[in-house]
This record gives C-alpha cells, structure tokens and sequence, in this order.
C-alpha cells in the first residue's frame, strides 16, 4: 500500500503533545513536518524522540544563507536522515548546489519559492517585482538547475511548477479542507483534492488535523477526498 500523501505539520514546542498527535494520526498520514518551532525547542534529540515512531520526517528548516553556511548545516543534520529538508530559493543557485551536495542520499532537498503568507504587496514591499505566480516559476526553474528534488509552493502555483519540471517533487502547504472555517496566517490556500489534481506530490496539514478534536477522524476524513 502506498503512504499518503498527506504530512501533519506538527508546529508545537510541546513535545508530548507532538508525540501524541503523532501517535494519533500515524496510520493515515505519510509523514510528519517538524519546523523551526519544534526544531528550536527540541533540537536534533526532539526530531529523534519523534523519529522513533516510525514515520518518515520532513525537516522544514527553511535554510537560508551563505553556501559554505548552509552545506555545514545540512552535513549537520545527516545523521536524521530527514525524508525531506527544505532550503530558501532565494538563497541562490551555489546555496541549493551545495545543500544538495551536502545531503544524505536518501533526503530530498526542496526549495521554498514563496512563502503562502505573503502576497504580491508583500512582495513588491520587498523588492521583488510581479505577482507570487512568475517569481515561483523563477525559483522553480532555478531549483531545478541547482539539481535539487522540488520545490515548495502554493496550489496555485503547483500546476505551473509542474509544468516547467514535469518530474519534480512539489510540496503544497497552505491546505484547507473544503469545510475549513479559517484560513488563518496562510493567504494563498487550496483543498487536499484540488491541490493533488494540480501536481502536488505530498500536502503539508497542520491546524486541520492537529486542531481537530480527533486529530486522527481528522486526517482519515481529508484522506477520504483524496
């Protein structure tokens, strides 16, 4: 049978907590994402602790700096073994060159594009001209040169990813059900089924699942769309 394609978002520094969502939903997800909040709280001892029960960990660490910087953190990171680690994009093509060099054989590195929280005012505010859609297409073509596994994109841009990397693995965050009340910090959001008809390879739910007064009748009922 193959795994979901769904990843919880487990963004908690409490770590009892995360191993029990974990443990909740572990039949029907595909993995766990563990991000800059559990990482800071719990380090790599954390990510261990998570990793013993047994499902593929997505380390979304969002790396971003000089490349001598981030090829000493990836090596850092090996012993995990994360199934998925994510770098910026706007790191440069010798950034994701030397994260991919430096990782595990069997972890994908995958660029973020732009983040689902910010839109086309909050790009311009930072300098970069145009809407989410060309500067994702932009950092996608350049993931793809830099020799990385994917990318990391909203829905709405996943089709078009795609497109310019037919075999390239795509990460969609940003994923509401189509009974979700809020969208809350995410401005750029789409359903488990639309995104996976777009070309999305894993969807990255948290709030969804975690929030849920049963995390597990949770992510079975969202696996029930797909």
């Amino acid at each position: 049978m193959s795994r979901s394609p769904i990843y919880v978002a487990i963004d908690t520094p409490d770590i009892v907590k995360a191993k029990d969502i974990a443990a909740k939903v572990r039949h029907h997800v595909g993995g766990i994402k563990l991000g800059l909040e559990f990482f800071s709280a719990h380090g790599q001892a954390g990510v261990r602790e998570m990793a013993a029960l047994d499902l593929p960990i997505f380390l979304d660490l969002k790396l971003h700096d000089i490349p001598n910087t981030v090829a000493k953190a990836v090596q850092a990171l090996a012993g995990l073994k994360p199934a998925i680690l994510t770098v910026h994009a706007a790191g440069g093509l010798a950034m994701m060159e030397d994260a991919k060099a430096a990782a595990p054989a069997g972890t994908k590195v995958v660029a973020v594009t732009v983040l689902t929280s910010l839109d086309q005012d909050d790009l311009a505010a930072i300098g970069v001209d145009g809407d989410p859609h060309a500067q994702v297409e932009r950092l996608t073509l350049l993931a793809k040169q830099a020799g990385l596994d994917g990318v990391v994109c909203s829905g709405n841009e996943v089709k078009a990813a795609k497109k310019l990397w037919p075999h390239g693995f795509f990460v969609v965050p940003g994923i509401r059900p189509a009974d979700g009340k809020s969208h809350a910090d995410q401005k750029r959001v789409m359903t488990p089924r639309q995104a996976l008809d777009q070309g999305a390879s894993i969807l990255v739910i948290g709030r969804p699942i975690t929030q849920a007064e049963d995390p597990d009748q949770a992510a079975r009922a969202i696996e029930a769309t797909l």
